[in-house]
């Protein structure tokens, strides 16, 4: 029975669907921090359907339309991944859950949802409770 189209892929299944050998897709990663399969406990890792379909826009970049690895970088850096993706004509959701990354590509960008005047109160009552948590601890610890 085959996989369904949303289920996350091995890299074996990943490679031969991208087309390029399993040590390209892990040189890759390496090199664009935007390919990010999810990692099991040991390594191992696993591809979702928006992992592959960025991961074949960047073959269609590097081997089609002959850019370098620091031509897709750049591109990714000065116009986003969707801007990636649309210039190399792959049909690239990305929409997806996984992280968006800062501007110059070296670290998740944390969303921030916007917050009600309750929502702060709260949250700063938590932080308070935290707090004093806290300074409990160091005293016990201390001791």
């Amino acid at each position: 029975m085959p996989k369904s189209a949303q289920a996350f892929r091995t890299i074996s299944e990943a490679a031969e669907a991208v087309g390029a050998p399993q040590h390209v897709l892990r040189f890759w990663e390496t090199k664009f921090p935007f390919v990010t399969p999810v990692k099991r406990a040991g390594g191992r890792r696993f591809y979702r359907p928006q992992d592959i379909a960025i991961l074949k826009a960047i073959k269609k970049l590097l081997h089609d339309d002959g850019l370098t690895i620091k031509g897709v970088q750049k591109l990714h850096k000065e116009q986003g991944l969707a801007a990636l993706a649309a210039h190399s004509g792959a049909d690239v959701t990305v929409g997806f859950a996984g992280p968006e990354m800062s501007p110059d590509g070296s670290e998740p960008v944390a969303s921030r949802p916007s917050l009600t005047g309750s929502s702060v109160e709260r949250l700063r009552a938590v932080l308070a409770d935290l707090e004093a948590a806290r300074g409990r601890l160091d005293a016990v610890l201390a001791a």
